[in-house]
């Protein structure tokens, strides 16, 4: 069976490196956030694909700032064709760190997302203005690490309304009883690079979010000088889970802007 597996794992692997190399378009590659992992793109990849794209949602460690960057850094690496790098949330501060000198990196889309300059956090930037639930009241117990810092939850009778409060019950509770932690120190290591400064860089978010506060990813769009900004009415922090149509068109309208 073992071999069964990995050989099935191998062709898959050849297959997506395939269909990278003999299509003409960009590769989008896909960075989920914290309480969350590469599922909540389930959405959005069929889409994509469907349009002809070759996609990767990748497994972001969710550590730290520096160390998810050179992950991520390290898979693009492996990809030969143009990219469009795709955040949400906390994803963003990893791609922004990711891109920075990547040259085959063509366009970032913050879907909800983190856009840091350096010397800002996860943290910081989530307080710059009111209106976040995510935080100390949300959170559970954190779980310490041996090798230093904890593990951080939210609450699961508190991920609907804090995170998701636009996903049927249902849906937001096996999300939240399937999240992925993430480290407090990712929360608070300031970033040491600013991609968006040099790349062209496109922004969705829903007026809804509960998470990160619309205010916040107004200015950073703007600050960013985004190409296109796409706000969502009435979306939550999880826009690419309840409206998978309006992340993955704002995704191909970036990816039609690349050179």
């Amino acid at each position: 069976m073992k071999p069964l597996i990995a050989g099935l794992a191998l062709a898959g692997m050849a297959f997506a490196t395939m269909a990278s190399a003999q299509s003409d378009k960009p590769t989008i590659v896909l960075v989920h956030g914290a309480f969350a992992d590469a599922s909540s793109w389930n959405g959005v990849v069929p889409i994509l694909e469907k349009d002809g794209y070759p996609v990767v949602a990748v497994a972001n460690p969710l550590r730290s700032v520096k160390a998810d960057g050179d992950y991520v850094r390290s898979f693009l690496n492996t990809i030969k064709t143009p990219i469009v790098l795709v955040g949400h949330s906390y994803g963003g501060m990893v791609i922004s760190q990711a891109a920075d000198g990547e040259a085959n990196v063509k366009a970032l889309v913050y879907v909800a997302g983190f856009a840091p300059d350096k010397g800002e956090s996860a943290g910081a930037l989530d307080t710059k203005f009111p209106g976040a639930l995510v935080g100390p009241d949300t959170l559970a117990q954190p779980v310490p690490l041996l090798a230093g810092g904890n593990d951080l939850y939210v609450r699961q009778d508190k991920f609907h309304e804090a995170f998701a409060p636009d996903l049927p019950e249902d849906a937001a509770r096996l999300a939240a009883a399937t999240q992925r932690p993430i480290t407090d120190i990712a929360f608070g290591e300031p970033a040491t690079a600013s991609a968006w400064k040099t790349i062209p860089s496109w922004f969705i978010y829903g007026d809804g979010d509960t998470a990160i506060p619309p205010k916040a990813q107004a200015f950073m769009a703007e600050r960013a000088h985004a190409k296109g900004v796409v706000v969502v009415k009435g979306a939550s922090h999880v826009v690419m889970i309840s409206h998978p149509d309006a992340v993955a068109k704002i995704i191909e309208d970036a990816a039609t802007a690349v050179p």
